[in-house]
């Protein structure tokens, strides 16, 4: 297992991490007498594996329904002086309710320090000031820290690339969670302020975000031949020396493999990556044109200056997805989202178009748009292919 220094934090991070998101027995937070026997024996599995793989670094979060409590059942019997613990408590408007969870996440870990604490979720410009205003969540943080009980801290966002970027230079963080990949590149910024002031680059969700690529499309395989699109996506982060760890989301031990596979691989990453990403290129120019691919982002209003609240920068990513590369799956699951999600995936889908929304209406806001009048008979196309669904419940990572 190859390691990076992460960051200013000084730790020597394996370039995989094991997330605790997908192992859980459940989404509620359980007692110790409702963990059934064959569901911790399946996270035990699956962490020793990664130990013995070298993943040392185990993230998890205070609303990962019951991964922090298996976890702490874990460690008992798995314990491992060279673990690198993290995990991610949601910031507060009251502080005191920010440190009264942080207090169950360490009971519930069993943990007398935590090598990493990020705030979890800082979304929205609020989210930010609840973290750094005088009295707010990180000052709790900054106790802790005095204490010898947190070691550095960070933060995870699903949020813009401003405000992601105006948090990196706010210079309180030593790392940051946050998602890029192949098929999304936006937070390129949001790297580039890491990089300059030192901070550990921990990449969120590669497989699931980045495309469900535990269940890829027919032509997603067939584009990323000969490697699997989960170990081209891998090669692909790991290939940017400013990333230093992924997350591996690992519901039982086999789905290390694939992940590991990309590891053996990793020296060979520049001889893969450059001709899978071509042909993915070609795939989208073909379906879509040039003309589309280089200017469908242009002069596109945000969902909150949409009316209904559309999300059209998420919607036509979306549309690009399905038409190139044949992703009708997970644009799926990210459709139904728009809507349900809140802050961690906000504005709403194209369902209110024609029913609530008027394609007159829609046009008025897209008046920036190159491609104003074609973008509503788009939405509706993508409505009518994906849109209706349920949605299973959000996972924040």
């Amino acid at each position: 297992m190859p390691f990076r220094r992460f960051g200013r934090t000084g730790i020597e991070m394996p370039v995989l991490s094991l997330g605790g998101m997908r192992f859980q027995q459940s989404w509620k937070d359980l007692t110790s007498d409702e963990v059934t026997l064959q569901s911790q024996q399946q996270l035990e599995r699956t962490l020793l594996k990664a130990k013995d793989c070298g993943l040392m670094h185990v993230e998890t979060a205070r609303h990962y329904g019951s991964s922090e409590l298996q976890l702490g059942k874990a460690f008992k019997i798995l314990p491992d002086q060279n673990r690198v613990l993290q995990t991610k408590v949601p910031p507060r408007e009251d502080a005191h309710h920010f440190e009264a969870e942080l207090e169950l996440s360490f009971e519930k870990l069993g943990c007398k320090k935590l090598n990493l604490l990020a705030i979890h979720g800082l979304n929205l410009p609020e989210h930010l000031d609840q973290t750094l205003r005088p009295g707010g969540c990180l000052e709790v943080v900054r106790r802790w820290q005095d204490k010898g009980l947190i070691g550095n801290v960070g933060f995870s966002t699903h949020g813009s690339t401003e405000l992601i970027v105006r948090a990196i230079n706010t210079d309180e963080f030593d790392y940051v969670n946050l998602h890029w990949y192949f098929i999304r590149q936006d937070n390129e910024p949001a790297l580039d302020a890491a990089e300059k002031l030192d901070l550990g680059v921990f990449i969120i969700s590669p497989t699931d975000k980045g495309g469900h690529l535990h269940t890829p499309s027919l032509k997603l395989l067939e584009l990323c031949s000969p490697l699997h699109p989960i170990v081209f996506n891998d090669l692909f982060c790991l290939r940017d020396p400013r990333v230093h760890t992924i997350s591996v989301g690992a519901a039982r031990p086999e789905d290390l493999d694939l992940h590991l596979q990309a590891i053996r691989l990793l020296d060979s990453a520049d001889i893969y990556v450059p001709d899978i990403q071509k042909k993915l290129y070609d795939e989208a120019l073909i379906a879509l044109g040039e003309n589309w691919l280089t200017t469908w982002h242009i002069g596109l209003p945000t969902w909150n200056e949409t009316p209904g609240e559309i999300n059209i920068p998420i919607l036509l990513w979306l549309h690009n997805l399905v038409e190139a590369w044949g992703m009708e799956g997970f644009a799926q699951a990210r459709y139904s989202l728009l809507g349900s999600a809140n802050h961690w995936f906000p504005g709403e889908n194209a369902d209110c178009l024609d029913r609530e929304i008027s394609e007159e209406v829609l046009q008025k806001a897209l008046v920036n748009s190159p491609w104003c009048t074609e973008i509503p008979s788009l939405l509706r196309k993508l409505k009518n292919r994906i849109g209706g669904k349920v949605q299973k419940r959000l996972s924040t990572s």
